[in-house]
């Protein structure tokens, strides 16, 4: 699934620090990106290509929630911009 994961990474790569990873097992992964910091992951898999959504994973919360692919840079948007983090408030 490589082929969609870069098509996703091309939709975030000009508003977000993206890293693409396929190495070792999900979970490890998620500890990895944890250690440095990252916000948000975004998983891609089989049912991906089914119906076109992905799985985000919140680091602070480790909530995971299935989105379509078409919502996922509003919601990490929402989440990381000034505007975003202004609305909570």
């Amino acid at each position: 699934m490589p082929e969609k994961a870069h098509e996703i990474m091309e939709l975030l790569k000009f508003d977000f620090r993206c890293f693409y990873e396929e190495k070792d097992a999900i979970g490890k992964r998620y500890r990895r990106q944890d250690a440095i910091g990252t916000p948000y992951c975004v998983t891609i898999d089989h049912q991906t290509l089914e119906d076109n959504t992905v799985t985000i994973r919140d680091r602070d919360t480790m909530k995971q929630e299935r989105v379509a692919i078409n919502s996922v840079k509003s919601i990490i948007q929402d989440s990381v911009s000034m505007a975003g983090l202004l609305k909570k408030i």
